[in-house]
């Protein structure tokens, strides 16, 4: 493996997670088009543009959508200290 420190976990999520969901929006959008050749070269340069678009967005917006979705969610098996059981 890499060797990351785990202290940059978050940031390898973002990147990881921004990459997959922009490739398959791309291709999701590239896919009208014509041949495969067409389709390739258009999803690859969307896919360039959107990860670049997006990355900054989700490695900004994750801790409040973490804190947010954390609000909206109750832990299981009555445990109030916020960590698993």
């Amino acid at each position: 493996m890499l060797g990351i420190p785990r202290r940059y976990s978050h940031f390898v999520f973002g990147v990881i997670q921004s990459g997959l969901t922009s490739l398959i929006a791309a291709g999701i959008a590239s896919f009208p088009a014509g041949t495969a050749m067409v389709f390739l070269t258009h999803w690859m340069v969307s896919w360039l543009i959107a990860w670049v678009a997006m990355l900054p967005i989700v490695l900004l917006a994750a801790p409040a959508i973490r804190a947010f979705s954390l609000r909206l969610t109750r832990e299981e098996g009555g445990s109030q200290t916020g960590r698993p059981a």
